[in-house]
């Protein structure tokens, strides 16, 4: 149900009247998705959130596109380049275990700020390193900040209903990745400027890491200036008004770790988003040098893979979205496996391709698929727990890093496979492990092979299992309560359930 203004009741029976400029559900959140809209809180969190991962994405992999100088620079051999690519993701699997849990205790909006102000200076130390260790040691602390995509995600899931959280989620984490490839085409031309005005090729490498610094410090500040964890206010006010109560960490991180969709999720995205990743990483220098490409053109290439964010992210979040109005989570699950497996084919194909012109528009389409696969999966992960979403959200995202870092640790460190036979095997890992999510199964929905459970099992009965009797006596599972109430949606037109 859409409502513009209303009572809302909180778990210590106290009702405030609040009133949003976007049509919203019981939980205040919008059901719907305005692009171009600023309005408080909904779409204001949506810009503050794309901005500054953009930011943080853009100061993980602003040394990539300069490879060819800085490894001159500091005599970097093969095996120190593999090395600092698996640092800049490993960093952020832990980070990302803890920001979801960070999310669900303190607010999305403290978290990520915090997080991208405490990395922000591994960026600025970039223009002092000296040797290939230093190098490692920036990048791999510079990396914490794409944690922030957990809070990204978090916080969509907690401004957008249903209906619209898979787009929601596709485009603010799309236009955040979008930032993997815009770096490609950032680095070399502030280079070139710095260049330009008289510095030497050895000093303006290091000049430039000061501007993906400076963007990432100020997206911080204006998340901190202009955010809302929630559209009923801030985490901190609303437990010292008594509005919301503190939840137990203990059981928050046990009903996400005990759910084995999460681990699924965590597994499939490690072999989409963290594909992404290892071609942000290695795709300049593989053109650079199988090519023989100079160094603007070859970042221009490998510029258009993650430009490719600006809409096949957001693509898979749309697409998700409109097949669950049509077969529910059932419709989300397939497309999502569908898209992730063509992926996986283009990339092994792309490895085995010697032409520039065909490698380049097998590149595009490939990104297309696996950026989308990316959106699709944030489209089934806000359903798998309301209690734990942070939990399962930093699971999954931790996932595509850990994917990202075992597979340049076997496919790309050292010269044991050529880049483009790692390539390939890259692509066939995706296919293999894209095949688990057919066994995600929601009894109140059903899965891919099966539809809903003959027991009668209701969204209220699957959110409501996460609270003890003695939780639900406190009120404490108000919020899940309301968020089954308007997952209904997630049955779909075309699904017969035991309940209709």
């Amino acid at each position: 149900m859409d409502v513009e203004g209303k009572e809302v009741e909180s778990a210590t029976t106290t009702t405030t009247t609040r009133r949003f400029a976007l049509p919203v559900d019981s939980e205040n959140k919008s059901t719907t998705f305005r692009l171009f809209s600023v309005a408080k809180p909904h779409m204001r969190a949506f810009h503050l959130s794309w901005f500054q991962f953009f930011c943080c994405f853009v100061s993980t992999f602003a040394a990539p596109p300069l490879l060819p100088v800085i490894r001159e620079n500091l005599n970097l051999t093969a095996t120190d380049i593999g090395n600092a690519g698996i640092a800049s993701v490993s960093g952020s699997v832990f980070a990302r275990l803890v920001m979801g849990t960070a999310c669900d205790l303190f607010g999305p909006r403290l978290a990520s700020a915090a997080l991208t102000l405490s990395t922000a200076p591994a960026v600025y130390f970039t223009s002092g390193i000296k040797s290939p260790i230093g190098f490692i040691m920036v990048r791999f602390f510079a990396g914490f900040s794409l944690a922030t995509f957990v809070s990204t995600q978090f916080w969509m899931s907690s401004m957008f209903s249903g209906p619209v959280v898979g787009s929601a989620n596709g485009i603010a984490a799309g236009w955040g990745n979008l930032g993997g490839g815009a770096t490609q085409l950032i680095m070399p031309l502030v280079f070139s400027v710095i260049r330009k005005m008289g510095a030497t090729k050895f000093t303006a490498w290091r000049i430039a890491f000061f501007i993906p610094g400076l963007f990432q410090t100020f997206s911080a500040f204006a998340v901190l200036l202009f955010g809302q964890d929630l559209p009923d206010g801030d985490y901190w006010a609303m437990h010292k008004s008594g509005e919301k109560e503190k939840d137990e960490v203990g059981k928050v991180i046990t009903h996400g770790i005990t759910n084995y969709r999460g681990w699924i999720t965590a597994l499939a995205y490690g072999y989409c988003f963290g594909v992404e990743l290892t071609i942000d990483n290695i795709i300049a220098e593989y053109f650079f040098d199988r090519f023989h490409l100079n160094l603007n053109t070859a970042g221009i290439i490998a510029a258009s893979f993650g430009l490719a964010n600006f809409f096949a992210r957001p693509g898979g979040g749309i697409m998700s979205d409109l097949m669950a109005r049509r077969f529910g989570m059932r419709g989300r699950l397939w497309s999502w496996w569908i898209i992730q497996t063509l992926g996986g084919v283009l990339c092994a194909c792309l490895g085995q391709i010697d032409s520039l012109s065909w490698s380049i528009i097998v590149m595009l389409i490939f990104s297309v698929f696996v950026q989308a696969s990316c959106g699709l999966t944030f489209g089934v992960v806000p359903f798998i727990s309301r209690r734990s979403l942070g939990v399962i959200s930093g699971m999954t995202g931790a996932g595509g890093n850990v994917g990202a870092v075992l597979t340049q640790l076997i496919f790309f460190k050292g010269s044991t496979y050529s880049r483009e036979t790692g390539i390939t095997l890259m692509g066939i890992m995706s296919i293999a492990c894209s095949l688990p999510i057919c066994f995600i199964y929601f009894p109140q929905w059903g899965g891919m092979f099966c539809g809903p459970s003959s027991k009668k099992v209701t969204e209220e009965d699957y959110y409501l299992s996460e609270w003890s009797s003695k939780e639900k006596a406190k009120n404490l599972h108000f919020a899940s309560q309301k968020f089954a109430e308007n997952s209904v949606s997630e049955r779909g037109r075309a699904t017969t359930h035991p309940q209709t």
